[in-house]
């Protein structure tokens, strides 16, 4: 069974590094770089690429409003030279307040746009020369200079509404998911796999320590964060059945911040929503997570206190060594 680590924003670059390193000694699918507004993605891949040698690498996610799907195109074909064909392109929307305030871009047609991002991207890989005429995209023109490894490289799309879902199955080799209640993504994948298999990735926020409670506090800290500032996981999540829950922790943020509201997280939610807690509970977690349809988790780490005792704990519950 396909597992895979996420590792980023609440980790330097030296410890991503040190992390990545650890991995090379552990059976693992893939490690996930992702990109907010601290480290860029591209170049953290292929740093990436050589501290492990055998695991693939993934973008989760290159957003595609900041970059032209030309330059993403050239920035696929250069990871995936250097790092020895391992790459899985992960695309997404990112999100509005992302696009418009820290990008300055308009946060307009998002499905049509990845429509034309994944054809023009997989136009570009296969190094032939691109006349492309679409609703936002008219290329002349273009051909890659450098050859492509592959013309194959797989694209995952992160999707959230059910309108990206039923893209995603339509146009992408797989599907990244990020903060659904397990039993909605049961279902959901469970009826689009019937059109079409597709590899069905979810991330999910990672906390395993000894101490229980240490683990559920920094898995509820994490959530509480997503619902304060992510209106699109603060809306699917109200309308799948956490709709008091997010309504009291993100009028808590609008009241004081941070300071409390991650106390308005319930265990409920960190059961549907998280890996959280002892080694024994993090290990039955996960098998559900795999009965749920998901054929390949990852895991998003987020360290609690000396940040290689903690990562030395999470790949030895959940993977084994080489």
């Amino acid at each position: 069974m396909k597992l895979s680590y996420s590792l980023g924003s609440l980790l330097s670059i030296e410890d991503l590094l040190s992390c990545a390193q650890k991995l090379s000694k552990r059976n693992i699918e893939a490690l996930w770089v992702p990109e907010t507004w601290g480290m860029e993605n591209f170049a953290m891949l292929s740093a990436v690429s050589q501290k492990i040698d055998s695991a693939k690498i993934g973008s989760s996610i290159i957003n595609i409003y900041s970059r032209s799907p030309a330059l993403i195109a050239m920035g696929a074909a250069t990871v995936d030279t250097i790092s020895n064909k391992r790459l899985i392109l992960g695309l997404g929307t990112s999100s509005m307040p992302i696009v418009q305030d820290l990008h300055g871009a308009k946060f307009e047609k998002p499905l049509r746009r990845m429509q034309e991002y994944v054809e023009i991207i997989r136009l570009a890989l296969s190094g032939k020369k691109i006349d492309y005429s679409g609703e936002i995209f008219s290329l002349k023109g273009f051909t890659l200079l450098a050859k492509p490894p592959r013309q194959d490289i797989p694209i995952y799309l992160a999707a959230i509404n059910q309108k990206m879902v039923e893209m995603t199955w339509k146009i992408a080799d797989g599907a990244i998911f990020y903060l659904r209640p397990i039993s909605e993504m049961k279902k959901t994948i469970s009826a689009m796999q019937q059109k079409r298999k597709i590899d069905v990735a979810c991330q999910f926020i990672t906390c395993i320590s000894n101490d229980e409670k240490k683990a559920k506090e920094r898995a509820k800290k994490t959530v509480a964060f997503y619902i304060s500032v992510g209106d699109i996981y603060r809306k699917f999540l109200a309308e799948n059945g956490f709709g008091s829950e997010v309504a009291e922790i993100h009028g808590e943020y609008l009241k004081s911040g941070f300071k409390s509201n991650h106390e308005m997280v319930t265990d409920r939610m960190l059961e549907s929503l998280t890996i959280c807690g002892l080694p024994s509970q993090a290990r039955e977690q996960l098998a559900r997570i795999y009965d749920a349809g998901i054929t390949h988790p990852i895991i998003q780490f987020n360290p609690i206190g000396d940040i290689n005792e903690s990562f030395d704990l999470l790949t030895s519950t959940l993977s084994d060594t080489n």
